[in-house]
């Protein structure tokens, strides 16, 4: 009885240090499952821009900050204005153990370093409305990108241009096009292009079609860049105007006010919905300035952190390549427009 009694003994004792030994390594986070929503496992993803202080970018944050406080992830915004912030933010974000990162970087040929970067630190990539350059300087396809489809939007423009001009019965002869270009960066090219392709399938003439070259891309840069083509063209009676942005054709219209031209014989459509289209809108008087393309920072923002998110959680990565257009917005539209975009 002696010897079953201890025996009995020893078996309790070890049943009770197996015991205590599985709850020390299940606090100890080292077996057991974990919670769906236990800190350990929570997703963590970068968001990098390189202009912070620009409202695109803030509304991308926005919009991604909705998306990580409906699927519970945790979003680090870092703004980096260089080269240099992007590759220290990486190493930051290394840091924090985030497993992904969406980037709009400050100098697209940095590509491949940052590229090598976040694969290096395991870290998800994915860029988002400019597009990383390889040392070749072509677009680096085996990166994921979300991005704006500048030749399409141009083509919203040209569409847009050529049935406003219809509607308001001008004569064809008697009208011309504005084409405000900066022709060193390639979106912007990109997006006058498409304008004036559409344009010409038309039926507009190429001989009416006259590029304004930009020194500098904001409104002064167009004023001065429009008044030569005006100089040059002074038979025009009516003007239509196209541009890379809205500070592109707002500088146009604002010269051809100079020269005297009315609101009913200048149509000018901009892209980006940008603050000051909105004010151009507000004002009591109509100007020439007659429409914008809005583009979707929501998308940007939104879609790329919920891409991200299910490429982590649920392994499904995104598509190479996904590229946004815009929507037409005028001093009519635009406040319905931009409540139904969340801005």
């Amino acid at each position: 009885m002696k010897h079953i009694s201890r025996l009995l003994t020893t078996a309790s004792i070890l049943m009770l240090a197996l015991v205590a030994g599985c709850g020390k390594n299940d606090s100890a986070g080292n077996a057991g499952p974990k919670s769906p929503g236990s800190a350990a496992d929570k997703i963590k993803i970068g968001f990098i821009v390189k202009q912070p202080e620009e409202p695109w970018f803030q509304l991308e944050w926005k919009f991604a900050q909705q998306a990580a406080d409906e699927l519970k992830f945790d979003l680090v915004k870092i703004g980096a204005v260089d080269g240099e912030k992007a590759l220290t933010a990486i190493d930051n974000l290394a840091a924090q153990k985030a497993q992904g990162l969406i980037i709009c970087t400050p100098d697209t040929r940095l590509g491949p370093a940052l590229a090598t970067k976040a694969k290096a630190a395991n870290i998800k990539l994915l860029t988002v409305d400019d597009q990383f350059l390889g040392a070749d300087g072509k677009a680096m396809a085996d990166v994921h990108h979300l991005g704006i489809s500048a030749r399409n939007i141009g083509r919203m423009v040209g569409k847009a241009l050529a049935e406003e001009m219809k509607k308001r019965g001008w004569n064809a002869a008697e009208t011309a096009l504005c084409a405000m270009t900066y022709e060193e960066l390639a979106t912007a090219r990109e997006r006058t292009d498409g304008a004036i392709e559409t344009l010409s399938a038309t039926g507009f003439t190429n001989e009416a079609i006259f590029k304004a070259a930009q020194k500098t891309t904001d409104i002064p840069g167009a004023f001065d860049a429009a008044n030569i083509v005006l100089t040059q063209h002074a038979g025009v009676k009516h003007w239509l105007i196209c541009g890379n942005n809205d500070t592109a054709v707002m500088g146009a219209v604002r010269a051809m006010e100079g020269r005297g031209f009315a609101a009913g014989n200048v149509i000018g459509i901009g892209i980006n919905g940008s603050d000051d289209c909105i004010a151009e809108f507000k004002k009591p008087t109509v100007t020439g300035f007659f429409a914008s393309v809005l583009l979707s920072a929501k998308r940007h923002g939104q879609e790329t952190s919920e891409m991200m998110f299910n490429w982590i959680k649920n392994g499904v990565e995104p598509p190479k390549a996904t590229y946004t257009d815009g929507v037409l917005i005028t001093r009519e539209t635009y406040q319905k427009i931009l409540k139904e975009q969340g801005m």
